[in-house]
């Protein structure tokens, strides 16, 4: 067993960096965001849950909570394997959830740019169905980056973002205020799309990642009414090309966008996300899935916002 220790490069500010922790399917490489990681161990005997989806296997007790384990290779081919003595489980933490994922082998941990991981072409992800958020370059590698948010969301859709919780809002009012968001999954840029819509947050302009809405506010005209193009920036963490992080510091670093409110929305919110979100300049941060409370917050910064000016 092998409970993973923070290495630092969490805590650094905006580096646009990522950890990968390379594990093996079937021969195949693919990779999980080290900061998703609690521990690694070896694969011990599960107790099987009737009704369950068919790719969770059960659950089983390590020390004192019960865990959740899926069959990583069984979600992703569809069919039952070997399930072999030197199977291990990466044991995840993210959305305030404790899972473990069946795998193969672990590999290494790799240490590389936003930059050098790229969204995979619709052609070979799938399009919205895909369960690769992208392609990372790790040294004469190329390792596929799973959509882990997604397969625990399609395994159990109660785990994920819930229409239920606008609904309970009641009636709102239409708001064309200008909401820019950065979100790279597929599946969670609609449903967030959909939720805040339905919340009245009209006026939406959804980016793939950091990278292209950090270009998009720059080609704004310099004597435009900023406020008039983005009143607010609500962005992931977990982004090919650009990173939440280090879009959130060269927006509060420069002097012509600093004042537009940001809200990081992510899986990755912990303890220590949170202090390097705030010392970065996030406005507020948020855990995924809890859509409620980020409207709620929306609500609260474009209030201030308005006031200010």
């Amino acid at each position: 067993m092998a409970e993973m220790h923070n290495t630092g490069i969490l805590l650094e500010s905006g580096t646009n960096e990522i950890e990968i922790m390379e594990f093996t399917i079937n021969g195949n490489l693919y990779g999980i965001n080290v900061a998703k990681v609690k521990e690694i161990m070896i694969a011990a005997p599960v107790k099987p849950m009737p009704h369950a989806h068919p790719a969770v296997e059960g659950i089983f007790k390590p020390r004192d909570d019960v865990l959740t384990v899926v069959d990583l290779p069984k979600y992703l081919s569809g069919v039952d394997g070997d399930r072999g003595e030197r199977d291990i489980f990466i044991v995840t933490n993210f959305n305030k959830m404790f899972i473990a994922f069946r795998v193969h082998s672990v590999v290494q941990i790799s240490r590389i740019s936003w930059g050098d991981i790229q969204k995979p072409d619709k052609t070979v992800s799938g399009g919205a169905e895909s369960v690769a958020t992208g392609i990372a370059q790790c040294g004469a590698d190329l390792v596929t980056i799973l959509d882990f948010e997604r397969i625990v969301a399609e395994i159990a859709p109660e785990t994920s973002i819930q229409m239920e919780e606008i609904d309970a809002m009641g009636p709102r009012a239409r708001n064309e205020r200008p909401i820019w968001i950065a979100e790279d999954s597929i599946l969670l840029s609609k449903m967030i799309e959909n939720s805040l819509r339905k919340a009245g947050y009209v006026n939406l302009r959804m980016h793939p990642n950091g990278r292209e809405l950090w270009d998009n506010l720059n080609e704004l005209p310099r004597d435009a009414d900023l406020a008039s193009h983005v009143a607010l920036v609500i962005t992931d963490i977990e982004m090919p090309q650009m990173d939440g992080h280090r879009l959130t510091k060269l927006i509060k670093d420069s002097e012509r966008f600093k004042s537009i409110p940001l809200i990081i929305f992510s899986s990755l919110i912990s303890e220590e996300m949170r202090i390097k979100g705030s010392q970065l300049g996030a406005d507020e941060q948020l855990t995924k899935p809890e859509i409620g409370h980020l409207v709620d917050v929306m609500d609260h910064l474009l209030a201030r916002a308005a006031q200010a000016n």
